[in-house]
């Protein structure tokens, strides 16, 4: 049975069902290029959050960097200089640039501007700064005082034995600046400091309030009890068995006193042939660079259009074009009060839109031919936007598409959707038949006595051709002063593609000819019917 009710509506229903405030909450740890395979949460939270708004709860949604976690290792995009800074805060690691404030920043800003992009404004935080700021205090308190019933609740849900000197909080040495090599010695609950030796034989005392964190499985739901979390999405490697949402339900319940959120568990978008998206490994393409190549309505469509709990296949070759192709009749459904769009699709468009990006009228596909017709050069590119029946209006919004699609034929495009043409009549017209160079000079009779034409009717106009007695079949008869003649309409696209690109295929026809000026197609069909490689020569 075909769905009715989109996922985040289901979502906010049962949302709602608890009364009260709501926060949408979503974070990412800020270690690597921030790639599609994190857009899904941030994407999946604000669709949830505008179906709760759209049902007028009383909501907000947060985006949490989690900055304040440590380098786990010199991944494979790092010089192995990082090597001493394994072990500490990645907001207190240099920028590998050296133009931000720190490592974490430096993959953190082009994300939140990619958000932007997205049309997604969370209220950003950042755990250092909640930390210094004594948000987490309290919680680290409790966390203190209640170690031995929290490393029994861990024990009993993940069924791994917790060490003898672990600790919930992890000090951050003010030797070595690192966190995952020191050990809790004791604490002061009114001084609000832990004392602590490290690894590195420094030992001393911090202040609970941004002198180090809560370990992952105890800062997670001491989150959720500080800021008053009620939905979050998160990938399926929290929600396995014993993993870290099932040890978080039960310390947020039994330490902290709170409700865990609503979990929306995601599944992994999948890189073509390479997998599940990681920073770590590199398997990456990041939202930035995606963000070049695809328009933003596209990319959240990709994820709207699917439960959050089925995997996504995302190749930014061929199989880019499907989805565009997917999405823009969705689209021109929308716009033309299609009475078949029904409800369901309706919401999917409605959750891939937002306020402040851009909606270009025309075809990512149209454009591709545009790009390639005008060769790059904004100024015909609009000339012939123009001339294909579009607005010009918007010239942002179509800088925009086409800085996209100059990006995905630089960068993903196959062979086959890339031509260049000739500033000649092409050589290989000469494999070109007699009824294929007849065909072009009653074309280009035809294109001078009707003037302008649009991109569908050059496509009729071809396909005319087969029909005796038809205006273009009988100048074709005429050419070749002959009786009317069998046409295969595929013979004489080749030939108009052969007689401009100098290769049999290209482009859908209408789009293509009506890219080029009339005089312009004139020219070159009638070079091409009388062309001879000795005429050439």
């Amino acid at each position: 049975m075909a769905d009715t009710i989109h996922w985040a509506d289901v979502i906010a229903e049962d949302v709602l069902n608890k009364s009260g405030k709501h926060l949408v909450a979503t974070g990412i740890t800020p270690s690597g290029h921030i790639h599609i395979g994190n857009m899904r949460e941030v994407v999946t939270a604000d669709a949830a959050y505008r179906a709760l708004i759209d049902r007028g709860a009383d909501a907000r949604f947060i985006y949490i960097a989690d900055n304040f976690d440590p380098l786990r290792k010199v991944y494979p995009f790092l010089p192995e200089s990082y090597a001493e800074h394994v072990g500490k805060p990645i907001s207190e690691v240099p920028c590998p640039c050296g133009e931000c404030a720190n490592y974490a920043e430096h993959f953190l800003r082009p994300f939140l501007e990619a958000l932007g992009r997205l049309g997604i404004s969370p209220e950003v935080y950042r755990a250092d700064e909640m930390y210094r700021a004594g948000m987490y205090t309290d919680a680290i308190k409790t966390a203190l005082a209640k170690r031995d019933e929290i490393a029994k609740i861990l024990e009993e849900v993940s069924g791994k034995t917790v060490a003898e000197e672990w600790s919930p909080f992890n000090p951050r040495c003010s030797q070595c600046g690192k966190i995952t090599t020191t050990k809790v010695t004791g604490f002061d609950m009114e001084a609000e400091t832990v004392d602590y030796v490290c690894a590195c034989g420094h030992s001393g005392t911090v202040p609970m309030a941004g002198g180090g964190k809560l370990t992952w499985r105890v800062d997670w739901p001491a989150r959720w009890a500080v800021l008053g979390v009620t939905v979050e999405p998160f990938g399926k490697d929290h929600a396995s068995r014993g993993g870290s949402y099932d040890t978080g339900k039960r310390i947020v319940r039994e330490i902290y006193g709170h409700e865990p959120p609503f979990p929306i568990v995601y599944e992994w978008i999948m890189l073509g042939k390479q997998g599940a998206m990681s920073s770590s490994t590199g398997v990456v393409v990041s939202i930035t660079d995606m963000l070049e190549v695809v328009p933003p309505e596209v990319l959240r469509y990709l994820i709207i259009r699917t439960k959050p709990e089925k995997h996504i296949q995302f190749d930014p070759g061929q199989p880019l074009l499907t989805i565009v192709d997917e999405y823009e009749r969705l689209r021109e459904k929308f716009r033309d009060n299609d009475p078949n769009l029904g409800d369901f699709e309706k919401r999917i468009y409605e959750l891939s839109r937002a306020t402040g990006i851009c909606h270009p009228e025309i075809p990512f596909k149209q454009m591709v031919t545009i790009f390639q017709v005008a060769r790059g050069n904004l100024e015909q590119i609009l000339q012939i936007v123009k001339r294909s029946g579009f607005s010009t209006e918007d010239e942002k919004c179509i800088r925009e598409l086409v800085d996209n699609v100059s990006k995905w034929l630089e960068l993903y495009a196959p062979p086959f959707a890339k031509f260049s043409v000739k500033e000649k009549v092409p050589v290989q017209v000469a494999t070109l038949s007699g009824l294929q160079k007849a065909f072009l000079g009653a074309f280009a009779d035809l294109i001078e006595s009707k003037g302008k034409i649009s991109g569908e009717e050059y496509h009729m106009l071809v396909y005319s051709a087969k029909e005796e007695g038809s205006e273009l079949n009988r100048l074709v008869a005429e050419k070749l002063n002959a009786p009317s003649p069998q046409v295969d309409p595929k013979d004489l696209f080749k030939a108009i593609y052969t007689s401009i690109l100098g290769q049999s295929s290209g482009p859908k026809a209408g789009w293509f000819l009506s890219s080029f000026e009339e005089d312009f197609l004139i020219n070159r069909f009638r070079e091409a019917s009388t062309y001879s490689p000795e005429k050439r020569a």
